[in-house]
């Protein structure tokens, strides 16, 4: 089964329920590359992910989780993976 963008999406809402998340399949842009499969599709993919989650964490801890919600993918063969963890704004509630 190739993976899509939206299993990452599902699993990454269900486990890090982001504000704002958008999974982009980059896999075209790597055929031929190490990890690339014919299909083009299911190998490379970017994340960019705003969480309240994220909040008081290092840059590797917020990647950690983000690999930790995907690792059943990655054993399936996710070869890359760009994190970009984005900001959350701080509100005033007052």
């Amino acid at each position: 089964m190739a993976i899509t963008a939206a299993m990452l999406t599902q699993s990454l809402t269900q486990q890090l329920a982001p504000a704002f998340l958008e999974v982009i399949d980059e896999s075209a842009a790597h055929a031929g590359h190490v990890g690339a499969n014919d299909s083009g599709q299911g190998t490379h993919f970017r994340v960019r992910i705003e969480s309240a989650v994220f909040q008081g964490k290092t840059r590797v801890a917020r990647h950690r989780l983000v690999y930790d919600a995907l690792r059943d993918y990655i054993d399936q063969g996710l070869h890359a993976l760009a994190i970009e963890v984005l900001e959350t704004p701080s509100r005033d509630i007052s």
